[in-house]
């Protein structure tokens, strides 16, 4: 196993999950007195699985057919153009 990949992965993905629109759904309906909180638990654990699916799935098929210095070139800029967005109107 390639551990430094698996670190590094584990590590961008866990602090982008942070505090996210996701975790904060999670939240909200764990919070409900109702609500089983292992079905919360299952439940969201299996979207963000089927998720990352299809993530690992369009990376490999754009890393196959498309330049992969391109594709970091795009994924920067977005990021870029993202945070340029939430700083504009904020």
């Amino acid at each position: 196993m390639e551990w430094k990949l698996a670190g590094m992965v584990f590590a961008s993905v866990f602090l982008a999950e942070l505090g996210d629109k996701t975790q904060l759904a999670t939240i909200l309906f764990a919070a409900d007195q109702e609500s089983s909180k292992l079905v919360v638990f299952l439940a969201a654990s299996a979207a963000l699985v089927l998720s990352t699916g299809l993530g690992v799935l369009a990376g490999g098929l754009l890393g196959r057919y498309g330049n992969e210095r391109v594709l970091h070139w795009m994924a920067g800029l977005g990021f870029i153009l993202i945070g340029c967005y939430i700083l504009w109107k904020s």
